[in-house]
């Protein structure tokens, strides 16, 4: 808990404290008004302070004993037959008490006050139903506190758990972001290894792509979020990187549809698609296709924008004994999606009806 929220809670503590002492203090003190002139003296006073001192037994033990022991635990029999004792048990003691103070302080020549039946039993209703009132009074403001600390706790685990959860994320965005790296530079550096054996000065501008493209990755990967248009010329880079070692019969087409330069976009979000694609998409037998389309656009009903991500391919699936990659990518591509665009993004993927292409379609709403 922070210093801020211990500060309050003391102060509220005592604070509570004090209109507890302020209460009873009146309680206690204000017949002290009607002493003057009257002849009452202050042993007689501390006598008669019998009756809000059982006042205060009652509020207090419905306060911190009855009202959490019993009524909160649904023993509200007992609860009540307790009270009841209490509060009849303490007018019959209040009522004795008060006329052996009456006669030991009675002044000379004032007849001794004999009463009927009828005011006997109005006085100990009397009592009954103050005894009553404080018991109930207790009673609401103990629920109305563990009410109050209770929808406090509420909030503060709520609030707990939010944090951790932003902070879990967070962690876990980090480590993906940090898991794209090596992913990716193993994947180019097999392909640039490739190339070495076949043409050095090819594989030489190629190193120079991936120091362009490793620039990107080393200061916009740790970004929230980068220029669309910086990621669309990062995913170019890779595809021309990629393009130098296929074969003539590989058709590969890269459009993009971006009208606005301001969009933002999660950076590393797509590679891992383009990546799948050249892996299981290229064969050095037969022909082949890797068509790219990246688009933003408003839709025609009037909605937010939207970032479409549309990969279709010809598919040669790698073989069981060939599991180089795991679908490492694919699988980093989903949590992130989950993280960064959560209820926000449709992926459409799957193969055509005839199982020679594969199609990967991401639309996120912006």
């Amino acid at each position: 808990m922070s210093d801020s929220k211990v500060g309050k809670a003391m102060l509220d503590k005592r604070l509570k404290i004090f209109l507890h002492i302020v209460f009873w203090a009146y309680m206690f003190l204000s017949p002290m008004q009607y002493m003057r002139g009257t002849g009452m003296t202050m042993v007689q006073y501390l006598m008669n302070c019998l009756s809000p001192l059982l006042l205060m037994v009652v509020f207090y033990a419905n306060y911190l004993w009855l009202t959490p022991k019993y009524f909160v635990q649904g023993k509200h029999r007992y609860f009540l037959m307790i009270n009841v004792v209490m509060a009849v048990g303490f007018s019959v003691l209040l009522h004795y008490w008060m006329d052996y103070t009456r006669v030991l302080f009675q002044p000379g020549g004032l007849m001794p006050r004999n009463p009927d039946a009828i005011d006997e039993f109005f006085y100990y209703v009397r009592d009954i139903i103050n005894f009553g009132i404080f018991a109930t009074a207790a009673t609401c403001i103990a629920l109305a506190q563990r009410w109050f600390w209770a929808d406090n706790a509420r909030k503060y685990a709520e609030t707990a758990r939010v944090r951790a959860e932003a902070d879990r994320t967070e962690a876990e965005l980090k480590s993906l972001r940090s898991q794209i790296n090596p992913h990716f530079l193993l994947n180019t550096l097999n392909n640039i290894y490739a190339l070495t054996a076949m043409d050095t000065y090819r594989a030489q501008n190629a190193i120079q792509q991936l120091s362009k493209m490793l620039r990107h990755m080393l200061y916009d990967n740790m970004l929230d979020s980068v220029n669309l248009q910086d990621e669309i010329q990062f995913l170019e880079n890779y595809v021309n990187l990629m393009k130098i070692r296929l074969p003539n019969s590989v058709d590969v087409s890269f459009k993009k549809i971006v009208p606005d330069a301001d969009i933002k976009v999660a950076p590393l979000i797509f590679i891992s698609l383009i990546e799948n694609a050249f892996k299981h998409g290229v064969s050095l037998t037969e022909p082949s296709f890797i068509s790219i389309l990246i688009k933003a656009d408003i839709p025609q009903n009037g909605g937010g924008k939207q970032l479409v991500c549309s990969i279709e391919n010809s598919y040669f699936p790698k073989p069981e004994q060939d599991r180089s990659g795991h679908g490492i990518g694919l699988e980093q591509v989903q949590r992130r999606l989950d993280l960064l665009y959560h209820d926000r993004y449709v992926w459409e993927k799957g193969t055509g009806p005839d199982g020679r292409t594969y199609f990967s379609k991401i639309t996120i709403q912006l």
